[in-house]
């Protein structure tokens, strides 16, 4: 029985991968961030996480001003060796720049939002929420399951200290005037 050796992108360069190379490496998973250097895989998801991405998805569709614009599973260049993936980010309509176009930098992000999974707790709470803020992204939401409720914890980013402070906590919707108008029923049941 022969084995197969283990691709070349499973053992990181001195000093560890960076924003670009998740451009360059062949044969990643689909939705591999980068986090610290470090590639970072994600597990299958669960049917609570697709479905609060599709509704969360439609409802900022549906309340997006002009000159923004709603992506899913969009990479964000936090910097040389942070690349994480949201799992949705609302951006500037001029971040668009191409059809080629692979991630969108920080200071185009108004919004990114994270749906916690089992594999992803410290960093959706803990991790991701520190990068988001020292990279200058002003909201940011995560949304955690409760008993099968979608709860939806919103911060927003204080310029005087550069951290995220708590503006609410919502329970099976989000109903918010900033960043702008949102009403988004999250009902499961």
């Amino acid at each position: 029985m022969s084995v197969e050796p283990f691709p070349d992108w499973l053992v990181p360069p001195t000093g560890g991968w960076t924003a670009e190379d998740l451009d360059r490496l062949p044969e990643l998973p689909p939705h591999t961030e980068l986090i610290d250097g470090s590639l970072v895989f994600v597990s299958p998801q669960t049917i609570f996480h697709a479905w609060v991405i599709r509704k969360l998805l439609n409802g900022l569709l549906s309340a997006v001003p002009s000159g923004l614009e709603v992506w899913s599973e969009f990479s964000v260049v936090l910097g040389r060796s942070n690349r994480p993936e949201p799992d949705l980010v609302v951006t500037r309509a001029e971040a668009r720049t191409s059809l080629r176009q692979t991630s969108f930098r920080a200071e185009d992000v108004l919004l990114a939002v994270e749906v916690m999974s089992p594999d992803s707790v410290s960093r959706d709470r803990e991790v991701k929420p520190r990068k988001y803020a020292e990279a200058g992204i002003r909201h940011y939401w995560r949304v955690e399951n409760d008993d099968d409720h979608a709860v939806v914890y919103t911060y927003e980013l204080d310029p005087a200290s550069g951290l995220y402070g708590k503006a609410g906590i919502h329970h099976d919707g989000v109903k918010l005037d900033r960043p702008f108008l949102i009403d988004i029923p999250l009902a499961l049941r």
